[in-house]
């Protein structure tokens, strides 16, 4: 019986995953590849929606693929590949694109709350059509489920919804696919602001932690992470919302629950928790950032890993946009 498959893909807009990511998505992806077939991408193309310098571009998207190999995606399982490797994602995103409504594309929240940020009159169409971009994605290969968090829920409807479209004004073409729920990691949170969500757009550099990040610095900004007046550590989402996010940290990395650990500490004080969390957290990484080094260390082994995904990645998408032209009434090339 063929397994369902999966396809996610993953920005190279910095220097390292963090540990919202790692937590959020990427610890599960390594997962799936028991369950499903699994195809995951470096979308650099997504990447350029917004100002990126060429050389750091090229640098982040080697970084990206090596953490993905380091974190234990196996390319003799996974198909792993660099977006602009397959140019069939931006052939897909254009024919899509004409039969998306102005109206639907305009509602995505996401690019509402990136062209607020950055002022409507500089947000690119390529950071408008982007929603229209990861449904080719999806769609060019066959995928039955996309790993999805609760920000990715409407552009997979609209993904839905074009795949829908298309097959009832062309001809049955594309999988429809359903979302695939990660399992429940509770939104970590910045360490210096624990009202607001881990990322490298919104939060401070003291904030996140890397997972290529030194021990040392781990370690530091553990220790300065924000908690309360008190010293007592246990779970309180609203009281205390430092703390019950470092003990969501703390189980998920440790397996442990957070009754088990508000059990261990009591009495404790912060600071024997935060020093034993830091080095949960530094164990943790130690290995993937040992392989991820050795991984760039040899940058033709890794561009060879890359090309050979890619291959497997056009061989998918060929086929899809083969139905995909000759549906819409293309002129076959010859």
């Amino acid at each position: 019986m063929a397994r369902p498959r999966v396809f996610s893909g993953i920005q190279p807009t910095a220097d390292s995953f963090h540990l919202g990511n790692y937590l959020g998505a990427l610890r599960q992806w390594v997962a799936l590849q028991q369950t499903h077939d699994t195809v995951y991408c470096v979308v650099d193309l997504h990447a350029i929606t917004l100002p990126q310098k060429p050389a750091e571009l090229r640098r982040r998207s080697r970084v990206a693929a090596a953490q993905l190999f380091a974190i234990g995606i196996d390319p003799d399982t996974s198909i792993v590949f660099v977006q602009s490797h397959v140019p069939e994602h931006a052939e897909l995103s254009w024919v899509l694109s004409c039969i998306t409504g102005f109206g639907e594309a305009s509602r995505m929240v996401q690019f509402k709350d990136k062209s607020a940020k950055a002022g409507a009159d500089t947000a690119s169409v390529g950071l408008f059509t982007y929603p229209i971009l990861q449904a080719a994605d999806i769609l060019l290969y066959d995928a039955d489920q996309v790993p999805v968090g609760e920000d990715q829920r409407q552009h997979l409807e609209l993904t839905r919804d074009l795949a829908q479209r298309f097959n009832h004004r062309f001809g049955k073409t594309f999988v429809v696919p359903g979302p695939y729920i990660l399992t429940e990691v509770a939104k970590i949170a910045d360490l210096q602001d624990p009202a607001i969500k881990m990322s490298k757009s919104a939060s401070s550099p003291q904030g996140i932690i890397d997972v290529l990040e030194v021990p040392e610095s781990v370690r530091r900004k553990i220790l300065r992470a924000v908690t309360d007046n008190e010293a007592d550590v246990r779970a309180d989402e609203t009281a205390k919302p430092g703390v019950t996010n470092l003990l969501r940290v703390y189980s998920a990395l440790a397996g442990e629950s957070v009754a088990s650990l508000e059990q261990r500490y009591a009495g404790s004080g912060y600071g024997t928790f935060k020093k034993e969390l830091a080095e949960v957290v530094v164990d943790a990484f130690a290995p993937i950032r040992e392989r991820t080094e050795k991984l760039l260390a040899n940058e033709a082994e890794l561009d060879r890993l890359l090309e050979v995904g890619a291959a497997k990645a056009r061989e998918i998408a060929t086929k899809t946009m083969t139905r995909v032209r000759d549906n819409v009434g293309f002129l076959p090339a010859r």
